[in-house]
């Protein structure tokens, strides 16, 4: 297999200066002159690093909380959409078979119909198509409103602002789910919950990582898939205490937090001073890192010096939406690294949200399996970091992806069900949610500043398609496992190979433009 030139450093570790001498063909060069992006890069950092207060990590932190709502409007459908328990209440119904072989007087639901959209909306015996439409909706909104808001944080809005407007959308979106009145309005709020949620954490990923000095971007990085980790996780705890109660009340628990996030991330979060400097908006960036370090704004010199440098570049830069993507794919190896890890991001989305949804197919009890897979993120998180710090990117990316693929192929042929077929899930999932965090961490390695945003966004799309995808290979999969366990393990697999033609990036530092 065909991998990068390992002689050709993606970055230079002392700082991140490109300074490709074709747009269209060649590589990113390097050389250790002290640049003009060197210097804003270096100024920023000699800041950060030397006056970082706890206040300063604490907004990062803030920042990051908000995988935690991010986690809960993924995976919620889980349970508001579980397929609800039944019994016979005739001897014209077996309860050996499902129910729509048999008279509707011949069985009831064992809970109040209330409980899950399937039986309040009645969709226990229509296609599993049909059934699976709300989340393949929710994800389809969300590759939607990644399409079409992807680069606003880069260009437009800033990180901050981008972060504030989508939770709070998100948040209101969700109160309105709750009140659907028919199967269809459930459906397309579910889209409209997903094109509000489709930035979330890619904003809250960059602006937590770019308020940071490089000495705690890992553990920042880190940070942010904790909080998810933690969001997943007390998902089947809010859904075990409102099991008895409606699938509304779940929508209504997990939003309200959120749209209160929101508004103190209103008056409480400060912009990214890359961002700002970048966009030549420099008296703005020596306010926040006044802010941000507690110096006074004389001690702020050399970003002082270099006011005409940044706002030269943001002049260079058309400050409109698609500026970022258009910058992106003038450069032929930026266009070859995103098609890469695009591959990868495809077949890690196809596992990471479809195995969350297949565990109503699983014989084991569904909060329990719910709750160890979201305990799995845990340690996932961990071996990110770990692997961050001392192995390779590139390799890794290989391994897990495989390691995922193999799992989730024990899963097809497993017969029975019980705790074997539970651990391989895990195995699985465990895998692709590694390969997930690497593949976050790799690629906001692997592009610079001025289109990290919309990288990372365009990435996250393409998870989000697998996740569009899965819940038809999840509701298909119910009849015949391969179509689900199978597909997954196949497309994982042959999906993370074409991280071997990425350049590694462990010990680089980041650049701030192409």
């Amino acid at each position: 297999m065909a991998v990068a030139d390992a002689a050709v450093p993606l970055l230079p570790s002392h700082s991140g200066d490109i300074t490709g001498n074709s747009p269209q063909s060649k590589e990113p060069s390097f050389n250790k002159k002290n640049t003009a992006i060197n210097s804003i890069n270096d100024a920023i950092e000699r800041y950060m690093d030397a006056a970082a207060r706890p206040t300063h990590l604490l907004l990062a932190a803030l920042a990051a909380f908000a995988w935690i709502f991010d986690a809960h409007q993924t995976f919620i459908s889980i349970f508001s959409d579980a397929s609800p328990p039944w019994n016979c209440t005739s001897s014209a119904c077996s309860p050996s078979s499902t129910p729509c072989n048999f008279p509707s007087s011949s069985w009831s639901y064992f809970l109040p119909s209330h409980i899950s959209t399937i039986s309040d909306f009645s969709l226990y015996c229509t296609s599993p198509v049909l059934v699976g439409l709300p989340a393949s909706s929710f994800f389809a909104g969300c590759l939607f409103g990644g399409l079409l808001l992807a680069t606003i944080a880069d260009s437009q809005l800033g990180r901050k602002n981008t972060l504030v407007l989508t939770t709070l959308s998100m948040s209101i979106a969700s109160v309105l789910t709750a009140f659907s009145p028919n199967f269809a309005a459930y459906t397309v709020f579910r889209f409209v919950s997903g094109f509000a949620r489709a930035n979330i954490s890619t904003s809250a990923f960059v602006l937590s990582s770019e308020l940071v000095p490089r000495r705690h971007r890992d553990q920042i990085t880190i940070l942010n898939f904790f909080f998810y980790s933690i969001g997943f996780l007390s998902l089947p705890a809010i859904a075990f205490l409102n099991k008895t109660s409606s699938w509304r009340s779940l929508y209504l628990y997990t939003s309200i937090p959120c749209f209160f996030y929101s508004i103190i991330l209103h008056f409480s979060m400060k912009e990214s001073p890359r961002w700002l400097l970048i966009k030549g908006r420099t008296e703005e960036a020596i306010e926040t890192l006044k802010n941000l370090t507690f110096m006074e704004k004389q001690s702020f010199s050399d970003l002082t010096e270099i006011e005409n440098i940044a706002a030269a570049a943001a002049t260079a830069a058309e400050n409109n939406i698609f500026s970022a993507v258009r910058i992106l794919l003038e450069k032929r190896w930026a266009v070859r690294r995103l098609a890469a890890i695009s591959a990868v991001s495809f077949g890690v989305g196809i596992v990471y949200y479809g195995m969350p949804l297949s565990l109503g197919n699983l014989t084991a009890n569904l909060y329990l399996s719910t709750a160890l897979n979201a305990v799995a993120e845990l340690p996932s998180s961990l071996a990110a970091f770990l692997i961050a710090r001392w192995m390779n990117r590139r390799s890794s990316m290989v391994a897990f992806t495989m390691v995922s693929g193999i799992c989730s192929l024990v899963c097809t042929v497993m017969t029975g069900g019980g705790w074997v077929e539970m651990v391989a899930e895990l195995g699985s999932f465990v895998a692709a949610c590694t390969a997930f965090d690497l593949m976050i961490i790799y690629s906001a390695e692997l592009f610079p500043t001025s289109v990290r945003n919309s990288a990372i966004a365009v990435l996250r799309q393409v998870v989000v398609i697998g996740g569009t995808v899965a819940p038809v290979m999840v509701a298909a999969g119910r009849r015949r496992k391969f179509l689900s366990f199978g597909l997954f393990g196949i497309i994982i697999f042959f999906g993370g190979l074409f991280a071997g033609f990425l350049p590694e990036t462990k010990g680089c530092g980041i650049s701030d433009t192409m």
